[in-house]
C-alpha cells in the first residue's frame, strides 16, 4: 500500500474527527470553526497532495541512491527494534526541519502555509505546503547513510505525520505527565500562537522532548491566550498566493537590497529580518498584536453551498487519483491535478468579499 493509499484511508477518520470537534465546540460554546477558513485549510492540504504526486519518486529516489550506495549499516526492514529507533530519529530530524523553517526564511516560506490559519483546529493540520519538498528531504538523508530501510523510513515519516493531526485543538485542556513528555494539544497551542511568549517555541512532532533538551520548549499560560496566525497575514484565500506569498515578498525585497551580500542574507537569516537599507526605503509595519483582526470577508448563502458543494467534488476526484496514481498514465494524472487545482482556486474566490481588492495588493505579510 502506498503512503497517497494510506493518506486517502486516513480521510474519513480526519473528517469525522472534525465533525466530532465541531459538535463539542458548539455544545460547550466555544465554536473554533469558520467556514471560509476550514474550506481553504481542507484544499491546501489537497493541493499539496496533488503537488506530491509529482515530487515524492525525486526525493524519494535521492533517499534510495544514498542508501544503497553510502549507508554505513544495512538494518532489518522486519525488526521492531528499527522501526522505533527510525521513528524517534525522525521525530529528531523533523524537529530541526520544524524550528529552522521558523528561523530560516528560506524554509519559512514553505512552511508558513500551514501557520497561516487564524483559526486553530483540526481542519488547521490537513493545512500543508505545496513547497516543502524543495529542501526538507535533506535533512532525512542522515537516517539513509545510517542504514533505515527506505520501507521504513516512509511508515515512520507517515506515523510521524498521522500523529500530528490530534494536536490541532482547543478542545482539549492540559494533560498532565503527557505534556512533559509527548507534543500536546496544550504544547502545539503555543507553537501557533504569534504571542511574543510564545513566538518560535514548542517544534516537536511526536516527542516534546527535544525542545526541552536544546530550550525552545514553552508551556501555555491560561492567563495569556493563544492569538492563533501569522505575523505577516495571508488576507487572502487564494490557495495559489498562500503557497508564494513569502517567496514573492522575499525576491521583492533581495531585489531591493543594494549589496549583494544583502540580497542573499534575506534567504538565510530570520523571516523578518530586513536589510536597513530596504527597511529605511519601504519600512515595514510593525507587528501589534492588540490590532489583530482576523480575515473574515462574509459569503452570500449561495456561495456558501457553491464552495462547499464544490470543494467536496474535489476532495472525491483528489482522493481517486492519489488511490489510482500508478495506473494512470502521467497525462491523466497531470490533467485531473490541473482541474483540482482549479477549483481550488474556484472555492477560494467564492469565499473572498467581491468588495475588496486582491489581497497581492496589499503590503501585508512583507517581510515576515
Amino acid at each position: 500500500m502506498t503512503g497517497s493509499q494510506v493518506i486517502v484511508l486516513a480521510t474519513p477518520v480526519f473528517f469525522a474527527l472534525i465533525a466530532i470537534e465541531w459538535a463539542v465546540g458548539r455544545m460547550r460554546g466555544r465554536d473554533t470553526y469558520r467556514l471560509n477558513d476550514a474550506l481553504n485549510s481542507i484544499g491546501l492540504g489537497m493541493l499539496s497532495q496533488v503537488v506530491a504526486l509529482f515530487t515524492k519518486l525525486a526525493m524519494l529516489g535521492i533517499y534510495i541512491l544514498v542508501y544503497e550506495r553510502f549507508a554505513l549499516l544495512q538494518l532489518p526492514a522486519d525488526a521492531i527494534w528499527v522501526w522505533a529507533l527510525a521513528l524517534v530519529a525522525y521525530d529528531f530530524f523533523y524537529y530541526w526541519l520544524h524550528r529552522l523553517g521558523h528561523t530560516v526564511a528560506l524554509l519559512w516560506a514553505a512552511h508558513v502555509v500551514h501557520h497561516q490559519s487564524e483559526d486553530y483546529n483540526l481542519s488547521t493540520a490537513l493545512r500543508q505546503t505545496g513547497s516543502g519538498w524543495f529542501v526538507g528531504w535533506l535533512f532525512y538523508l542522515p537516517m539513509a547513510l545510517l542504514g533505515v530501510p527506505p520501507t521504513v523510513f516512509v511508515g515512520v515519516g507517515l506515523i510521524d505525520l498521522l500523529y500530528q493531526f490530534w494536536v490541532h485543538t482547543q478542545q482539549i485542556g492540559k494533560l498532565g505527565w503527557f505534556d512533559r513528555w509527548f507534543c500536546s494539544p496544550s504544547n502545539h497551542r503555543v507553537h501557533h500562537a504569534v504571542n511574543d511568549k510564545y513566538l518560535d517555541k514548542n517544534f516537536g512532532g511526536i516527542l516534546i522532548v527535544w525542545d526541552r533538551m536544546f530550550g525552545t520548549f514553552v508551556e501555555e499560560d491560561d492567563a495569556e491566550p493563544c492569538v492563533y496566525g501569522s505575523r505577516g497575514a495571508l488576507r487572502s484565500w487564494n490557495p495559489l498566493w498562500a503557497n508564494v506569498q513569502v517567496y514573492v515578498n522575499l525576491v521583492r525585497t533581495s531585489c531591493r537590497a543594494r549589496a549583494w551580500g544583502d540580497k542573499l542574507r534575506v534567504w538565510l537569516r530570520p523571516p523578518d529580518w530586513r536589510p536597513a537599507d530596504v527597511d529605511a526605503r519601504w519600512p515595514a509595519p510593525k507587528f501589534n498584536i492588540a490590532k489583530v483582526q482576523r480575515y473574515d470577508p462574509p459569503m452570500a448563502p449561495g456561495e456558501r453551498v457553491a464552495a462547499v458543494l464544490l470543494l467536496a467534488a474535489l476532495l472525491a476526484l483528489t482522493t481517486r487519483l492519489l488511490w489510482y496514481e500508478y495506473v494512470l498514465n502521467p497525462g491523466v494524472r497531470l490533467g485531473l491535478s490541473g482541474m483540482i487545482v482549479l477549483g481550488l482556486w474556484a472555492v477560494g474566490w467564492l469565499s473572498e468579499s467581491r468588495g475588496q481588492p486582491p489581497a497581492y495588493q496589499s503590503r501585508a505579510g512583507e517581510g515576515v
